[in-house]
């Protein structure tokens, strides 16, 4: 049972049901924030006895260092084995941030044991995802959708069946309130609906991304990798000069430093990518061999073109002319934001982590911290990619298109083809003899 301090006399939880203040509030929360492990208590053994006698600040560069080398081969091998293992990858790392952001509200709370907080956030993330995956198999698996009847169901009345499930759940929520915790009930299915914004949306932008072509998705991920350790080299190194007081170890030497090798790294490793189709190339499922494909002729993006360089330039290097891949073009962008907006995620998780006094999220990486301490700044990321492909890139979805039109009545279909037949006779694309065999 929880002690004293954190129930009062009269039965009603310790954060101010009868409003006694802000100020009470925020005092009782400190009384039962959770005790967390620190960050480095689960590390291996081994690397704790090769590095004994280092100081702690050498020790922790260390086991940093390895355990990244090691996670950046992990995440190499992962892109080897294709499209579908790294949807599965981003799936698991979207339910263990969920995990971890769920256990420290549970951690906060738990002495109160709220009725089913625990059960319906997992129902909530399930609806969710059903929500999300359920679009992008409509988008992207037309085919496989036409040949399967029962899937054709789902997907007509996808909307209504995932709205009928959110509502199942909410009815629960409402059935679950109990008097004497009413506001923290509401504390925590606001907590529930926060996480699953912050997670779950943007993994599914992630996973937008891939299907634009796995180099949308490598890229901005790899740029955000390469600022957060360069950023780490300067800082540690050279740092002297603090730069926001919700990091205090985060310095402007390393943000500056971060952000000119990444736009350096991400401008070169465009270059080395665009050149290969398993990158490039949109990612579709090929209905006849249940796999996906990475085939296709690379669009404009990813055909060498020459630029006139400013007459500056051209006084500066010496050259007039340059061949650049467009897309490197669009790196500078992608590894610009990743370094100087892309931080502000991980300043806020931060602030979350200081707000209620723990070190990391979890301790499932040695010297890292949890999965979310890894990933706070890739769902900022995720989401300007999402933006940026469709403001500056993409144009509408064929397949999409396909699919709908294959929805409508036959009636309908025949007036939108004669419409099309009539559209492209005028652009002069469909000559007199085929409209006349027609």
């Amino acid at each position: 049972a929880p002690p004293p301090s954190v129930v009062e006399a009269d039965g009603q939880d310790r954060l101010g049901l009868h409003g006694e203040g802000e100020a009470d509030m925020e005092g009782e929360c400190k009384a039962h924030t959770p005790d967390m492990p620190p960050g480095d208590g689960n590390t291996p053994q081994c690397l704790n006895r090769a590095l004994e006698g280092l100081s702690s600040r050498w020790k922790n560069w260390w086991i940093r260092g390895i355990l990244s080398l090691t996670m950046i081969t992990g995440f190499f091998l992962i892109i080897y084995l294709g499209p579908l293992m790294l949807i599965f990858v981003v799936m698991s790392i979207q339910i263990k941030c969920f995990q971890e952001i769920i256990t420290i509200g549970y951690r906060v709370y738990h002495s109160y044991e709220l009725p089913w907080f625990r059960t319906l956030s997992w129902y909530f993330l399930i609806c969710v995802n059903y929500f999300f995956y359920g679009e992008t198999v409509a988008d992207y698996f037309g085919a496989l959708v036409r040949r399967e009847e029962p899937l054709q169901f789902l997907v007509r009345y996808h909307r209504f069946i995932s709205f009928t499930l959110y509502l199942a759940g909410f009815c629960m929520f409402v059935l679950s309130l109990v008097k004497k915790h009413y506001r923290l009930q509401f504390y925590m299915f606001a907590w529930t609906h926060v996480t699953l914004l912050i997670v779950v949306t943007q993994s599914h932008l992630v996973i937008q991304n891939l299907f634009e072509g796995m180099i949308w998705f490598i890229v901005p991920i790899s740029t955000v990798i390469c600022n957060d350790i360069m950023a780490y080299l300067f800082g540690f190194f050279f740092g002297r000069t603090p730069l926001i007081k919700l990091s205090p170890k985060k310095t402007w030497e390393g943000f500056i430093g971060g952000f000119f090798s990444t736009v350096v790294f991400s401008f070169l490793f465009a270059y080395l990518l665009s050149q290969y189709q398993y990158f490039v190339c949109p990612v579709e499922y090929n209905s006849e061999t249940n796999r996906f494909t990475v085939e296709c002729e690379p669009s404009d993006l990813f055909v060498m073109q020459e630029y006139t360089l400013p007459a500056t330039a051209q006084n500066l290097l010496r050259w007039k002319t340059v061949n650049l891949y467009p897309f490197q073009i669009h790196s500078i962008a992608l590894s610009t934001f990743a370094s100087l907006i892309g931080p502000f995620g991980g300043f806020f998780a931060s602030g979350f982590k200081r707000a209620f006094k723990i070190k990391d999220f979890a301790d499932t990486i040695p010297g890292h911290g949890g999965i979310m301490d890894r990933f706070d700044c890739q769902y900022l990321m995720a989401t300007f990619v999402h933006v940026y492909i469709a403001s500056f890139i993409r144009g509408p979805n064929p397949s999409k298109v396909l699919q709908q039109l294959l929805a409508l009545q036959p009636e309908q279909q025949l007036s939108i083809f004669n419409t099309l037949r009539n559209h492209l006779r005028e652009k002069g694309m469909l000559p007199p003899a085929v409209l006349e065999a027609q």
